[in-house]
């Protein structure tokens, strides 16, 4: 197991959709900064993606390419940067089908849109730029998988929504893996998982959370003296390995408390404590208040819709 492969696999995406459009000047599209992630790359032509935000330079689609959007703000892709554009419903109307496939201005672009689940999901997105443009030279994997989506979106056959999701998956780890390799404020956990000092500890406490670990264990896992293991943690996650620990198992059991699979007395099982009672505690000295009441909370907050605003 890896640290990446592991956050991944926790925050699995939810509706991912996947869509392959051909479009020939003029043309825009509005996409709304409720999606948590898309994933936009061009097969051909060209394509310019930009925000009302003048702060955030547009950016220029070629073929190759693949850009993240994270949410927040909308964004638009067009032919050109400020394009006058369309909302989604209105776009797919009009580009429903290839007429403009043998149209020399045409562009043939993929819009994929990712949905993440839990705090595991959002600390992956709040890693990621508010976007992020990934160049992918010949024989980057990027490029060949850019490649195959194109194909399977061309014609209906069948089995295609399992593939089209599978080819998204790999697009999505292939993207974060590239940005999180090229950016100095990547995770610290991920660059950590790279240290051959830290790399089997951090493992060791995801793959089990539950376990009653310790400083000392930790320490012989990592084939370092206690003392050399908590400095070199420290300074490599800015918290002591203990701190990480606990850290790691709120987490689990916020998204444990969230999605309602669990009641209490499993889940303090599976974050490493004793009881009910014992997590109870420990919960409350972490957020301020019992998971109960807590997770009470999250339940009105997600079924208001007004309730963020």
């Amino acid at each position: 197991m890896d640290l990446l492969g592991d956050h991944l696999a926790r925050a699995r995406a939810s509706n991912a959709v996947f869509v392959r459009t051909v479009a020939a000047p003029p043309w825009g599209l509005r996409l709304a900064g409720s999606i948590q992630l898309s994933v936009h790359t061009v097969v051909r032509g060209r394509a310019w993606l930009w925000f009302d935000d003048e702060s955030l330079t547009p950016v220029e689609l070629a073929p190759g390419d693949v850009t993240l959007v994270r949410g927040g703000p909308d964004h638009y892709i067009g032919h050109e940067p400020g394009a006058t554009w369309l909302e989604p419903e209105e776009f797919r109307a009009c580009h429903s089908r290839d007429e403009y496939a043998d149209d020399p201005r045409a562009t043939v672009f993929l819009c994929g849109a990712y949905r993440f689940s839990g705090d595991v999901g959002s600390g992956l997105l709040d890693a990621l730029p508010q976007v992020l443009p990934l160049s992918a030279a010949v024989g980057d994997p990027l490029r060949d998988v850019i490649g195959l989506l194109s194909s399977e979106l061309a014609t209906a056959a069948p089995g295609q929504p399992t593939v089209l999701d599978r080819l998204l998956d790999i697009l999505l780890v292939l993207a974060i893996r590239t940005s999180f390799r090229q950016s100095p404020t990547a995770p610290r956990w991920y660059r950590a998982s790279a240290d051959p000092r830290l790399s089997a500890a951090l493992q060791a406490i995801h793959e089990d959370a539950a376990h009653p670990w310790s400083v000392p264990e930790l320490a012989g896992i990592s084939g370092l003296s206690r003392a050399a293991f908590a400095r070199t943690f420290r300074e490599a996650l800015g918290q002591t390995p203990m701190q990480y620990l606990t850290d790691w198992r709120m987490t689990l059991a916020r998204d444990y408390l969230r999605n309602g699979e669990l009641g209490l007395a499993k889940i303090a099982e599976v974050t490493g404590y004793g009881s009910p009672y014992a997590f109870a505690t420990a919960f409350r000295r972490h957020h301020g208040t019992p998971p109960g009441a807590w997770r009470r909370q999250e339940l009105a907050h997600t079924s208001n819709p007004l309730a963020a605003h």
